[in-house]
């Protein structure tokens, strides 16, 4: 019996915040075939109030999904947060970003950091240099993506495509394995991630 033909899907990681949201955008086959599509960020100033920034990257957000239409959004989840100040506006931030998924039908999937970097690096408290070692290598880039930001929400869209029951769970252990075993011999250098203009 020969099986389905495995059809692309594309994936939009999205580390939110007020000051600045994350996005990075990739393209995934079954199974564990990832292609690298865009990544950068949403930045608001500053000196606009806490409504007027939401408004933002509510409209900016929209914006990015028309270009680069995706099938699934994958968003941090709020796990945990030593200061009430920091937790606030990231979960303001989620919760303009969930309403934009749904104002657009687009289903949205929710990650701890520890599910990320397990699934990424294969192991829960990995240090963030090795997820973002680990996510550009995957990808098949050159040079880690920079900001954090950017890096973080290409991490997040790998992390839905590895949890989908989509995929073949011994090919994931194998590429895992043999991601953490290249970021032992070869550190590749530094990337500026190109960021989104408002």
């Amino acid at each position: 019996m020969t099986e389905p033909e495995l059809r692309p899907f594309t994936i939009m990681g999205i580390d939110p915040g007020t000051a600045t949201v994350g996005y990075g955008v990739v393209q995934f086959t079954p199974r564990d075939v990832f292609e690298y599509i865009s990544s950068g960020t949403i930045q608001t100033p500053s000196t606009m109030s806490a409504g007027k920034r939401l408004n933002m990257i509510r409209a900016d957000l929209l914006e990015i999904i028309e270009q680069f239409k995706p099938d699934i959004l994958s968003v941090e989840a709020i796990f945990f947060f030593k200061n009430a100040k920091t937790v606030v506006p990231v979960a303001q931030a989620r919760g303009v970003i969930l309403e934009v998924a749904a104002s657009v039908d687009l289903d949205a999937f929710e990650y701890t950091p520890m599910q990320v970097k397990l699934q990424i690096a294969g192991y829960g408290r990995a240090e963030k240099q090795v997820v973002q070692h680990a996510v550009a290598r995957l990808l098949n880039l050159n040079e880690i993506i920079r900001p954090d930001d950017a890096s973080d929400a290409l991490a997040l869209a790998v992390c839905h495509a590895r949890m989908s029951h989509v995929m073949d769970h011994s090919m994931k252990t194998a590429t895992v394995l043999k991601v953490a075993e290249t970021i032992r011999t070869e550190r590749p250098k530094r990337h500026r991630s190109l960021k989104k203009t408002t």
